[in-house]
């Protein structure tokens, strides 16, 4: 009976160092599988990260740029602003004149309008050549 029990353990041993032989040799497959497949993975990415670096360089420089653009443009806001300024004080300094002129002009207008008028009736009231 004892023989019985050791054959069977034996046998029992046997079955279990079997598995365990075939699941190490599945489980070196499947590590030189995987080594396979990071290596690749390592190929195909490496270009990729490169890319990205690149993209991300070129949006930290379209950032800046965008920067610069958006403080030109205040500056030129600002410039828009004062020349707009500048125009309004100017209509305002040519509005000014042309009332002044246009009441000068009326003034000199009534002037001669006026003399001519005294002269005119002083050369007929009046004798200017006495012999």
């Amino acid at each position: 009976m004892n023989n019985l029990f050791f054959g069977l353990i034996t046998l029992a041993v046997l079955v279990l160092a079997g598995f365990i032989i075939y699941f190490i040799l599945e489980l070196k497959k499947t590590i030189s599988s995987l080594r396979v497949t990071v290596e690749s993975l390592e190929q195909k990415i490496a270009p990729t990260v490169e890319e990205v670096q690149i993209t991300l360089k070129s949006v930290r420089k379209i950032t800046d740029d965008v920067g610069v653009v958006s403080e030109e443009v205040k500056g030129l806001s600002s410039s828009v602003r004062v020349m707009s300024e500048n125009v309004k004080y100017a209509s305002e300094a040519v509005s000014r004149l042309t009332t002044n002129s246009v009441a000068q002009i009326s003034g000199v207008r009534e002037g001669i309008k006026a003399g001519l008028g005294y002269f005119i009736s002083n050369l007929f009231n009046k004798k200017i050549i006495e012999p």
